[in-house]
């Protein structure tokens, strides 16, 4: 099955940001080491991480109307930071890569998403 793993950021240090250089570097290197890890993971299609929430556009149409706004559809504690694909025999194994991405411990949280194949 494959599922995508997305990253909510929550109040995760990422860099370049004041928090992400306000920790060790100890603790740095542990986040680095953990994403390395997880991308290199068998089944893992390593995703991207996205650019701050602020410099989000969100497009609606209503009424058929295209309608344009600057900043984010989520409150900025709710926004994606990231995402990759995970192809695992069964959702215990994507739980589990989830648990070892760092912002689920930093702040964050993981959704595990199955993805639809039609």
């Amino acid at each position: 099955m494959k599922y995508m793993l997305l990253i909510h950021q929550g109040s995760t240090p990422v860099p370049p940001s004041d928090e992400w250089n306000a920790l060790p570097q100890e603790e740095k290197d542990a986040v680095v080491s953990a994403y390395k890890e997880v991308s290199g993971t068998p089944g893992v299609s390593p995703g991207q991480q996205l650019a701050a929430p602020e410099t989000a556009t969100t497009v609606q149409v209503q009424g058929g109307e295209t309608l344009v706004t600057d900043g984010p559809f989520a409150e900025l504690k709710e926004a994606i930071g990231g995402y990759l694909l995970f192809e695992a025999d069964d959702l215990d194994a994507a739980i589990a890569l989830a648990a070892k991405i760092p912002a689920a411990r930093l702040g964050g949280a993981i959704e595990v998403r199955p993805i639809v194949e039609w």
